[in-house]
């Protein structure tokens, strides 16, 4: 393999998420993968091939090297989960394009792919990297509906606690007409590790508070701008930011996604189930209200479908930062990263 080490891309980041300064960030291209390393440690792996129905990261980890994305599929982990294998990693998908279902898509000889079909940059170097994709979304009868560049910048935190990805995406449409359905499954998602889902205690540790007993039944807790703790609560609601914060390795670790305000439909709404499937999901909009309108009286509105529609060539903007973490973080340290974040152009 070739290490591919260029140049550095600048931010203009400050506060908590600047980039820590001096951080020697790897991108090393092998087959059918980029590695990105941090100081010479793995922080995840940009993954596709013909035994997987779409690009992904994976894994995701801490500073410490604590993985906080599931193991499983690509990993057997004894007493683990094995349900949803398309829930693989950080991925980017959306059920119901034009009629095709691109998210429960788990098996390589399905028709529907999102098919990657190159690395047009790789920049690694002091203090950041970066690396730019392409891909295509095959529809059930094999035509291509969508093409999407994917831009990944990747940095370590300034203050030590964290690793983050700042992913846009940029879909253009490559079929007449391209109709995508409101469905709660979708978009942006990561699937968490299994000791970190929320199936212990309901509160969302605090600097200071004393550990629960790490299980891989699951000690997260999910919190969103808006002050929802719990994906109950949370769940199908917009927010500025999700973040989700457990116990593992003896350590207080979670994962934050923050939505850029230029992205589209923002402030997104939240796919997010206590199982560990946390998704932002600015596309369901129809479907969270129906629900919420039909199961919790939440909404009292007429629900309004976003039903997204794109003419050929026309595109459409997607924007998250997602950074794994350590150390108990407040809902202050989460509006301070965002407020950093949505200056960045």
């Amino acid at each position: 393999m070739k290490k591919l080490i260029l140049l550095a891309v600048v931010f203009s980041l400050v506060g908590p998420l600047t980039i820590s300064a001096g951080a020697k960030v790897e991108l090393i291209k092998g087959e059918n993968k980029v590695d990105v390393k941090i100081n010479g440690k793995l922080f995840t792996t940009y993954k596709w091939g013909d035994d997987w129905t779409k690009p992904f990261l994976e894994p995701i980890t801490t500073p410490s090297g604590i993985q906080v994305s599931r193991r499983h599929p690509l990993t057997e982990l004894e007493g683990g989960t094995d349900d949803h294998l398309h829930h693989t990693g950080v991925f980017f998908s959306v059920d119901g394009v034009n009629g095709s279902k691109f998210w429960n898509n788990k098996g390589k000889d399905l028709p529907m792919q999102i098919r990657h079909t190159g690395v047009k940059e790789v920049v690694g170097g002091t203090d950041s990297g970066k690396l730019v994709t392409t891909s295509q979304w095959i529809d059930k009868k094999g035509a291509v509906l969508l093409e999407d560049e994917r831009t990944m910048k990747f940095f370590a935190c300034r203050d030590g606690s964290g690793y983050a990805i700042d992913f846009a995406l940029d879909m253009t449409a490559k079929a007449d007409k391209v109709v995508f359905e409101d469905t709660e499954e979708g978009v942006f998602a990561i699937r968490m590790a299994d000791c970190l889902r929320e199936k212990g205690p309901k509160k969302f540790l605090q600097p200071g508070d004393p550990l629960p007993k790490e299980s891989i039944k699951g000690t997260g807790v999910y919190m969103s701008s808006n002050g929802d703790i719990t994906a109950k609560k949370a769940w199908g609601k917009r927010a500025r930011w999700m973040a989700m914060q457990g116990v593992r390795g003896g350590k207080v670790v979670g994962v934050a996604i923050l939505n850029h305000p230029e992205s589209i439909n923002y402030p997104t709404y939240w796919h997010v189930r206590d199982y560990g499937l946390f998704s932002a999901n600015p596309l369901g909009q129809g479907d969270f209200q129906r629900q919420w309108e039909e199961e919790y009286g939440y909404d009292k509105n007429p629900v309004i479908p976003l039903r997204l529609t794109l003419k050929k060539g026309e595109k459409v903007h997607f924007r998250f930062l997602v950074v794994a973490y350590e150390g108990a973080k407040t809902a202050d340290d989460f509006e301070k990263q965002f407020k950093e974040f949505e200056k960045q152009k």
